[in-house]
């Protein structure tokens, strides 16, 4: 008698294990443009407040996600890596001059 219900049971939750553990990909890819998003905001945070790591930190893990969201996607053409890379040192270099501004007038200050 066990066994039969042993039987009955694998066989009733075998379509269960059988389900696929990934998520469809509408939702996955939802979601991962809300975590984008989210990191993005995130990003221009910290550089309206000069915290120029933690905004390197934050582009590492959005590109990260990226990565992980759209690994099928064909890579950028050289020209393309080129130009995001001139575009973020520009950015990088306009936050560095800011943040040298702040510590200028800082120094500038009486006490």
């Amino acid at each position: 008698m066990k066994r039969w219900f042993m039987a009955i049971v694998l066989a009733w939750a075998a379509p269960v294990f059988a389900q696929p553990a990934e998520q469809p990909k509408q939702v996955e890819g939802a979601s991962c443009e809300a975590e984008e998003a989210a990191l993005e905001r995130e990003m221009d945070l910290a550089r309206s407040r000069g915290q120029m790591l933690r905004r390197r930190q934050l582009a590492e893990t959005l590109a990260a996600l990226r990565t992980r969201c759209h690994g099928s996607e064909p890579q950028q053409s050289r020209a393309a890596r080129i130009d995001k890379l001139e575009q973020e040192i520009r950015a990088l270099r306009s936050e560095l001059e800011r943040a040298e501004d702040q510590l200028r007038d800082l120094r500038n200050q009486r006490p």
